[in-house]
């Protein structure tokens, strides 16, 4: 068994688009629109497979994103070695994203570091 894909609901469509395929080299579908319920998504495909669906409903109410809650946490990205998680946290710090935590050393050994992207959303990128 695998994850087919796991599903967000984002405020700002379009810029949750351009985010994970400019920073995170993912591959967006042409979306799909429901004119019925105005319910929108896009298809975002990685190299490995794995699957990101993002989706918008003005309906949707957005939630504050504390860091510690009941439910996901965050989506990790790894990006194959501590050099690039080095450089993929500066370049989203220099566009000005929210780095939350690192680039460090965890407890459990992992290198990464914590960014808040879209709406407050947290990635992790790791090794």
């Amino acid at each position: 068994m695998r994850i087919e894909h796991i599903a967000v609901f984002v405020k700002d469509l379009e810029a949750a688009r351009e985010f994970f395929t400019k920073y995170l080299g993912g591959h967006s579908n042409s979306g799909y629109h429901n004119k019925t319920t105005d319910f929108r998504s896009y298809f975002i495909t990685f190299d490995d497979g794995a699957r990101l669906e993002l989706m918008h409903k003005p309906q949707v109410k957005d939630t504050d994103k504390a860091a510690e809650h009941t439910g996901y946490s965050h989506i990790a990205f790894s990006v194959g070695s501590s050099e690039k998680v080095d450089e993929l946290t500066e370049r989203l710090r220099s566009a000005g994203y929210e780095v939350k935590s690192g680039p460090r050393t965890t407890g459990d050994g992992y290198y990464e570091s914590c960014i808040a992207v879209i709406e407050g959303n947290l990635i992790e990128i790791t090794v």
